[in-house]
């Protein structure tokens, strides 16, 4: 089984995913079957995990992304950025003027801000990338923003 998750559009908005799973089985059984039982065994896990606590014998849970990470040089103005006009002037009427704004921000958010498409976002990546930074990941229960160092030691 394989799966993918696509970008969608309903009418002008853009904040839409559609899931695409590919199920091959053998003859034996039929591929809605086998995805029921998949299903079945996931409702199964998730319960499990539903009733974890922080005091749960061997489990560690990691730290959440709580925390807006600030770092050298995220107080830069995205005018910094040399980004074509369209892309800046989009950036600066959703009040975003700074890298720690804009890094805060998941590629989701940025499709849907006006007249902001996908080359402007391809253009906010690039030059992030530069500066090795990146968008805050568009995970669930993923609240911050974060820069890594592309050199680190």
């Amino acid at each position: 089984m394989t799966y993918r998750v696509e970008a969608t559009r309903a009418g002008e908005r853009t904040d839409f995913d559609k899931l695409v799973v590919d199920v091959e089985t053998k003859a034996s059984i039929v591929p809605r079957d086998a995805v029921a039982s998949a299903g079945g065994t996931l409702v199964e896990l998730f319960g499990l995990a539903r009733e974890l606590n922080v005091e749960a014998e061997g489990i560690e849970i990691g730290p959440r992304f709580e925390e807006v990470v600030t770092g050298e040089g995220l107080d830069i103005r995205i005018e910094e950025l040399d980004l074509t006009v369209r892309s800046f002037n989009c950036l600066k009427r959703e009040g975003i003027n700074t890298l720690a704004q804009l890094v805060n921000l998941t590629e989701h958010q940025l499709m849907n801000i006006r007249n902001f498409g996908q080359k402007s976002v391809d253009e906010v990546l690039e030059k992030l990338v530069e500066r090795n930074l990146k968008l805050k990941d568009g995970v669930p229960g993923a609240d911050s923003a974060y820069f890594y160092e592309a050199n680190e030691e």
